[in-house]
Order: structure tokens, then C-alpha cells, then sequence
């Protein structure tokens, strides 16, 4: 299965001086591109020894400071980060022929921002995290659904619902930024923003595709 990708070329002059900035700017087209969550986003971790991992995480947040997403510290994404920092972050946004590939490294967020983002999340979201021990093993989905009744007596909908201690967030600060546009003929367009060898700067790479 193949198809032709026809856009308009990305040339350097194009781009924001910042990759933040310029991730900004697709990331409000790939919004009003009706594109469906187009903050997913896959997550690639890997173990101390090599064994990588990915998973589907949404976004949450972003600014100069880097990528923010929230899981159960307990994880398998998180204990691979505790142990090896470094990450992948890659937003497949087919319908408009673009990813964008983060490289960076990821640290855990505070716990204020941690609380303040989980009063945002939907009811039932809140309890989900309170319920699910990600990543371990459980004999039964009827295991999962008990545990979820059980917090709904304990937190009828509209009491405040404290984050659980062992779920937060980490924020991906990058040290590389790809942006990928599709072309015909496979000529595509990659432009990478690398950190300065000096200074707080960004330079511009183009790869060959």
C-alpha cells in the first residue's frame, strides 16, 4: 500500500527560530485540520539495557519548558523513565502528511501542577486513576470494575477527588525536534532544530529522506 503526499515544500525560511514555537503553529493547523486527537502521541521509552517500549499518550500541555503528559508513576513508561530518562515523542499526523519527533529527556512535573491539572479531568477520568494500577497484572476486568464502584461510593460525583500520590506528570524537555512534511516521490522534507553547541540557541538540520 502506497500513497503519493502532495504539499507545499518546507523550506528553512519557513520555520519559527524556536522549536516550541514552530510545533505551536502545527499543531493549531493539525487542530483546525479536524484531525481526531491530534495531541496523541507516541511515547518510546526504554530499559538501562536497551529494551524499548511505546504507547499511545496524550498531550497534555506544552510550552518553552517542553511536553508534558501524566500516567501512574508505577508504569511501566514511568519506571523505564526512572531508571533511563531519555524519550521519543512522535505526533503521526497522516491526514496532513506531517510528523513531528521529539528527542529529549523527562522528568517528573511538581505535585501543585500535578493537582492542579487533575481537577480539570472528567469525573470519571479521576476516578480511573485512582483505580487502575497501570500496568500490573489483574486476574479479571470485573477485578477493575469493582475497584472503580467501590471509589464512586467512596467519592459520590462532586466531592473533591485528591490526585493519587503515585500518578503525575513528567515533562519531555527536548534536545532535538524533527518536523517532517510529505512530498511526492518520497522527497520528503526534514528539518531538525538541534540544540546549540554553545548558548541557549536552537541550528536548523535538513536530513535527506
Amino acid at each position: 500500500m502506497r500513497q503519493q503526499y502532495r504539499s507545499t515544500a518546507l523550506m528553512e525560511t519557513d520555520l519559527a527560530p524556536a522549536p516550541m514555537d514552530q510545533f505551536a503553529r502545527w499543531f493549531t493547523e493539525a487542530v483546525s485540520g479536524g484531525l481526531q486527537e491530534p495531541n496523541a502521541m507516541i511515547v518510546s521509552t526504554a530499559t538501562p539495557d536497551g529494551r524499548p517500549s511505546s504507547r499511545t499518550v496524550l498531550l497534555k500541555q506544552y510550552d518553552e519548558r517542553g511536553f508534558v503528559f501524566y500516567t501512574n508513576y508505577a508504569s511501566r513508561k514511568a519506571t523505564e523513565l526512572a531508571a533511563n530518562p531519555h524519550v521519543s515523542l512522535l505526533f503521526p499526523w497522516h491526514a496532513l502528511a506531517r510528523q513531528v519527533i521529539v528527542t529529549g529527556t523527562a522528568s517528573r512535573i511538581g505535585r501543585d501542577e500535578t493537582a492542579a491539572y487533575f481537577r480539570t479531568r472528567p469525573y470519571g477520568s479521576q476516578l480511573g486513576a485512582w483505580a487502575s494500577a497501570q500496568s500490573s497484572v489483574i486476574a479479571t476486568r470485573g477485578e477493575l470494575l469493582r475497584r472503580y464502584a467501590e471509589l464512586a461510593a467512596r467519592y459520590p460525583e462532586g466531592d473533591r477527588i485528591p490526585p493519587p500520590p503515585e500518578w503525575g506528570g513528567f515533562r519531555v524537555v527536548p534536545e532535538a525536534v524533527e518536523f517532517w512534511q510529505g512530498h511526492e516521490n518520497r522527497l520528503h522534507d526534514r528539518l531538525r532544530y538541534v540544540r546549540a553547541d554553545s548558548g541557549p540557541g536552537w541550528r536548523i538540520e535538513r536530513l535527506a529522506p
